[in-house]
């Protein structure tokens, strides 16, 4: 829940805002001084600080706001702020903005604007806390000056992984757009992720957009924002994802579950950077990078009349291909090693490593669930653990089943494949089917969708 640290001198003002904004499923911090203020960013994980210019010092100037305003920005200086006051100027908006707030509200407020100044610095906000997790876990690539590539905590073992890497790391500086294909587990939003870091625009945040986990209703919305009334839900202005992303990465996800009829408009932003929100006929412009990802085979899609063949053409000006972890072997032992020291620290448990039945295992499996199913393998196994290593019992792989299902993988057709890995799904996480969609990497509506088609329950 987005965390509002709201501070005003006035109990009643107090009162209002705690009202309307509990009311819009925010959490609420309050404080009557700038005090108050400083204490709870020291405390605190906020999304927005919402502060008066005035408090008891100084009740016309703002003075004392905008010392608290520089205050904030001194220690946290990603902190969205957004000021207010009921004795507003050009002059004092204008000084407040060169400060470093993100707006300005006069009072008495305009209900949905302060609304929609709020949600739209949440989601700035939140990107740019994954992008600051982003350089914490250090997903990163160093370049080195022979240009070469050294990955940090990313795992290319095998000649396969480090050709893909070497791709990365000539794509990854140019403003190109990027298709990233392979099947789901294998590490699509890591290596969108590394794109971005190494881009000029890694100071911007990356947005993420699942279009698989989007309803048909409100996909144009969710890209493009929309107005106030645009349609029945419509109660304040928002942002689309596109805006968020302007000078910054766009990362759209499953994108061959786009509407075709959707198809065209995500064309003409990526051709002229020009879109409408829905309601609304002021055309917008951004500049976002646009990366995206799929394991469908886009260029049937295009035969089928699914996709759009222009729309493929201005998405994969690249394509970098990630190999299924069966063909990258290489890697698993080291990237079983990397869950295992993860985990380990998560859950406070103690192992020295893999046994070398552990390891048989590990390397005789066929891993369909790819690179996320390893994860949730070694994840598990750190719970089960009851030694000092893990064990292949703990591992629970079963061997001599995977084999038999993957030398059959030939003959059966994509359909039946991906039948089969969806029963195992909900067979490995007994009928949950939550955690069987994160294990394939779909939305759960995605999953749905597939067990419907699939008359699978």
């Amino acid at each position: 829940m987005p965390r509002i640290l709201v501070a005003d001198d006035q109990a009643d003002v107090l009162a209002a805002l705690r009202l309307l904004l509990k009311g819009e499923g925010l959490a609420i911090e309050t404080t009557s001084s700038p005090t108050g203020v400083l204490k709870a960013i020291d405390t605190q994980e906020l999304d927005v600080v919402l502060i008066d210019l005035n408090y008891a010092r100084d009740t016309t100037s703002g003075k004392e706001g905008l010392d608290l305003l520089t205050s904030i920005k001194a220690k946290d200086p990603t902190l969205p702020v957004v000021v207010m006051t009921a004795w507003g100027s050009v002059d004092l908006a204008v000084e407040a903005m060169r400060r470093g707030a993100r707006d300005f509200i006069q009072k008495p407020w305009d209900n949905a604007r302060l609304l929609s100044v709020l949600r739209t610095q949440i989601e700035l906000s939140a990107a740019l806390r994954r992008g600051r997790q982003l350089e914490a876990e250090n997903l990163a690539l160093r370049v080195s000056a022979e240009g070469g590539v050294k990955p940090v905590h990313v795992i290319a073992e095998s000649a396969a992984m480090k050709a893909v890497m070497n791709l990365v790391a000539r794509i990854g500086p140019a403003d190109a757009n990027v298709l990233i294909t392979g099947e789901n587990g294998t590490g699509k939003e890591v290596v969108a992720r590394i794109l971005h870091s190494m881009s000029t625009r890694s100071t911007k945040p990356m947005i993420s957009v699942n279009a698989g986990a989007l309803a048909e209703g409100v996909f144009e919305s969710e890209l493009f924002g929309h107005v106030r009334g645009a349609f029945t839900d419509a109660r304040t202005d928002r942002v689309g994802r596109f805006e968020l992303a302007d000078g910054g990465t766009l990362f759209l996800d499953e994108i061959a579950n786009v509407p075709l009829n959707l198809q065209a408009k995500l064309l003409r932003v990526l051709e002229t950077g020009e879109f409408e929100r829905v309601g609304s006929s002021k055309t917008h412009k951004v500049n976002a990078r646009v990366l995206s990802a799929t394991n469908a085979d886009l260029t049937a899609e295009v035969a089928q009349g699914g996709f759009r063949q222009d729309l493929l053409f201005r998405l994969n000006t690249v394509e970098i291909p990630i190999p299924p972890l069966r063909e990258r072997r290489e890697d698993i032992l080291p990237l079983a090693e990397h869950f295992l020291e993860q985990h380990c620290a998560r859950y406070r448990r103690t192992l020295d490593g893999f046994s070398s039945s552990a390891r048989d295992a590990l390397m005789q499996h066929s891993w369909p669930g790819n690179v996320r199913e390893l994860d949730h393998i070694v994840e598990r196994a750190v719970l089960m653990a009851g030694g000092g290593v893990v064990t292949a019992f703990d591992l629970g792989l079963q061997p001599g089943r995977e084999p038999g299902v993957a030398s059959r993988i030939d003959e059966m057709s994509l359909e039946e494949v991906e039948r089969l890995l969806i029963k195992k799904a909900l067979a490995r996480f007994g009928g949950n089917a939550n955690r069987a969609a994160e294990a394939l990497g779909l939305s759960r509506s995605a999953l749905y969708r597939r067990l419907q088609k699939y008359g699978l329950s």
